[in-house]
């Protein structure tokens, strides 16, 4: 329990980091007169401040919502026996919120950072000389995998020690006894593990897209950016806590997963309003701060999505021993990615 508290000093730590970075970058940017590229002419219509205002804390309680009622369904509804974490129900819906989340990451967060790092706005060399969005992702992956894999060892050292002074009878016949108790505790280990890093993916995805909604005065797009967050936050919500459930953690951990999870991305939108006078979406430094976050991001969900989520469900013994529940988690795969990639056209 220990590790999981320093795992949220560390994202908080984070969370404050960024903030404070990207103030500090947006305020050196306009003292110093850096240049900010205009990627276009704007339309008079869209571009209002008050009107966009407006729209951002209807936003803010939007997102809060759909944030608070989707990482929470799951540990709500745990006491009902048909979504209990091993029928096959919530096996489907699962199925259906990581679809929405390895969607999140090809579809939104990976297209955004190859139109920052891409920009005209910066030098071409080295930005459009070398594919950063792609390396940095990949390099995100890999870090991510020594994590998740430095993290299962050092928990399995902690949590499975080595039994002493046992008798050879009691080997014999309670070795498979043993053998069951710390297959189970392995399991625990890797859905908590799982559980903390895909939240502190999402909490640095969630940051810079809440600060980019907070900055712009585009009425058209944060009102289209709305609904898509909404029904973003709902399902990936839903997948993240799922994770929860089932890495069976107490009452006030699980309280901490929701809360910050609920809050990032309407702390940055409330971060990004702030900033707005001083902080331009298109000035180069931020660009390529919000295009490596962007890319950072998109090589842990996918990989989270990806090793995870669906791979440790499908090749798991449950799938791979029903296949019409195999097919139906299939579609809802399906269903969750496709409907998630459709949000794209708007946001």
């Amino acid at each position: 329990m220990a590790s999981s508290y320093q795992m949220y000093k560390l994202i908080t730590i984070l969370i404050i980091f960024f903030s404070f970075t990207l103030t500090c970058l947006a305020e050196n940017a306009e003292l110093a007169g850096v240049g900010q590229c205009k990627s276009g002419p704007r339309a008079s219509f869209c571009h209002n401040n008050k009107e966009s205002r407006k729209l951002k804390f209807i936003a803010i309680a939007s997102i809060l919502a759909a944030s608070m009622i989707g990482v929470s369904l799951p540990l709500i509804t745990r006491k009902i026996p048909a979504l209990g974490p091993d029928r096959d129900l919530f096996v489907i819906v699962k199925a259906l919120a990581s679809g929405v989340i390895l969607a999140t990451g090809y579809m939104h967060v990976l297209p955004d950072s190859f139109a920052d790092l891409n920009s005209f706005c910066l030098p071409r060399k080295p930005w459009r000389k070398f594919p950063f969005t792609t390396f940095i992702a990949m390099i995100s992956a890999l870090f991510t995998l020594m994590v998740d894999s430095y993290a299962m060892s050092w928990q399995k050292k902690r949590m499975l020690k080595p039994q002493e002074n046992v008798v050879d009878e009691t080997l014999e016949n309670g070795s498979k006894e043993l053998e069951k108790e710390n297959d189970a505790k392995s399991q625990l280990i890797r859905y908590q593990v799982i559980a903390q890093v895909l939240e502190l993916g999402i909490v640095v995805h969630s940051i810079v897209i809440g600060l980019a909604m907070g900055a712009s005065d585009n009425k058209c797009t944060i009102r289209s950016l709305i609904a898509a967050l909404c029904f973003h936050q709902l399902f990936e919500g839903m997948g993240l806590g799922g994770c929860i459930l089932q890495a069976q953690y107490g009452g006030k951990m699980r309280l901490i997963m929701v809360f910050f999870f609920s809050v990032t991305t309407p702390l940055g939108i409330a971060l990004g309003m702030l900033l707005q006078t001083v902080y331009s979406p298109t000035s180069p430094t931020a660009l390529i701060v919000v295009g490596v976050l962007n890319a950072c991001s998109a090589g842990l969900l996918n990989y989270m999505a990806l090793v995870d989520l669906l791979g440790a469900d499908f090749l798991g013994p449950k799938l791979q021993g029903n296949m019409k529940l195999q097919s139906l988690a299939y579609v809802a795969v399906f269903l969750g990615a496709g409907g998630m990639s459709l949000m794209a056209k708007w946001a």
